[in-house]
Parts: structure tokens; C-alpha cells; sequence
């Protein structure tokens, strides 16, 4: 389900959080778009994380390191690389009120990135909300090969760790389907959420930096 706000300015960071825990989430057309439209997929895209899959390359590569994962250091350069065209991406749905909107929640703290830096330049990354124990993805970039990748493996390190049950991951990819991802009714969707809003969970659990090591067995770990 779509429909427009024509009424943007009148979203407030409470009335985002509402949304949410209905099972709804913003989106605009193009980075032009001044418009808002509600979006509530009859499949929503989840990523289970008891049967999250970390595919051995990738984790020779998380081994291997080379890099750095900060956590919440600098939203506005992740928003705004994820609003940058990409390969296979001409146009982007994060327009400037979803930026406005985005930020404001991240100085609450329902907001979070998962960074990764090479040599002090942002290289990938990603961010999504926070609510109760459910993490909602909203969109990742990368600059260099497996960078977004190895961001998703720390986000859901970091969920398991910190006690987090739902990932939401809005629509499926064949990026995604790699790590487990699966789509579920909407019925199914709203339990698994209700279920998690209903939890307390902690984001920063996991210490800031983690090893390799402490990473991959914190995802390979089942509650």
C-alpha cells in the first residue's frame, strides 16, 4: 500500500515511530519529489537472525581485515552516500524531507549506522531504526567490493548481541537473499513485530571496536 502525504510537513520523528510500529514506512518517488508516500508491503522482506548465512569468502574477508566498523560516527555522510546514484540505481527514494526526518530521529537515538572506513574514508555502510527490540534496514552503500556486506554481518552481530529479534529488511534482494533473507505475509509480519516493539534491546552491547573473530561468532551464535 502507497498513498502520498501531501501534508509533509507535518511528519514529525513521534509520527515516524507510530508508522513504524504499525508496519509502515516512508519512501518518495525520486530525490526531487517533495512528496511523502506510506508504504506497507503485502510481503515484507526479513532477515531471521538465528538463520542469518555468512558466506565463507566474506568471512575470510571479515578475517582478513584492512578496514574499520564505527558505529554512529557520521550519519549525514552515510545518508547521504546512500542517496547517491549506484550502479543499477539511477534514481533514489531519499528525497530531502526524508533526509530532515531521518536526522532528526538519529539525535534521538532511533537511529543508527554500522560504517566501514578504509584508511579514514568511508568506503560502505548502512542505516536503519531502532524500535524496542526490531531493527528496521533502510538502505546501504558501498564504495569498495563486500564493503555494505561486511556492514549487514556487524549490524547483525550487533542486533544478536544486544538481544534484538526482528530485522526488517522491507523488500527482498537477490543481495540479500544470500544471507537468508526471506519474504512473509503481512499477518506474519505484524506478529513478529508486535512481538518485538513489545522488547527492550540494547544497540551497543557489542563493544565498539569488535574483532573478527568476537563478530562472526556473535552471528553464528542461536538464542
Amino acid at each position: 500500500m502507497a498513498q502520498p502525504d501531501d501534508q509533509d510537513l507535518s511528519i514529525t520523528p513521534d509520527v515516524l515511530l507510530k508508522a513504524y510500529a504499525c508496519g509502515i514506512f516512508p519512501m518518495a518517488e525520486s530525490a526531487d519529489d517533495p512528496a511523502i508516500y506510506w508504504i506497507e508491503p503485502r510481503e515484507r522482506g526479513v532477515i531471521p537472525l538465528d538463520g542469518f548465512h555468512v558466506p565463507r569468502r566474506l568471512a575470510r574477508t571479515i578475517r582478513k581485515g584492512g578496514f574499520e566498523v564505527r558505529i554512529d560516527s557520521d550519519f549525514e555522510s552515510v545518508i547521504a552516500a546512500c542517496a547517491d546514484p549506484a550502479p543499477g540505481r539511477g534514481k533514489t527514494w531519499i528525497n530531502p524531507e526524508i533526509r530532515r526526518l531521518y536526522g532528526a530521529l538519529y539525535a534521538l537515538g532511533h537511529v543508527h549506522t554500522v560504517e566501514v572506513w578504509r584508511e579514514d574514508r568511508l568506503v560502505g555502510g548502512l542505516y536503519g531504526v531502532r524500535l524496542g527490540a526490531a531493527f528496521f534496514g533502510e538502505s546501504m552503500f558501498q564504495r569498495e567490493t563486500d564493503a555494505s556486506k561486511i556492514a549487514l554481518v556487524h549490524l547483525v552481530a550487533r542486533l544478536k548481541a544486544g538481544g534484538f529479534t526482528l530485522l526488517d529488511a522491507q523488500f527482498i534482494t537477490d543481495h540479500l537473499r544470500q544471507f537468508g533473507a526471506i519474504e512473509v505475509p503481512r499477518s506474519d509480519y505484524q506478529l513478529r513485530l508486535e512481538a518485538a516493539i513489545g522488547r527492550t534491546a540494547d544497540f551497543h552491547q557489542l563493544p565498539i571496536p569488535s574483532s573478527a573473530e568476537l563478530v562472526l561468532q556473535s552471528v553464528s551464535q542461536t538464542s
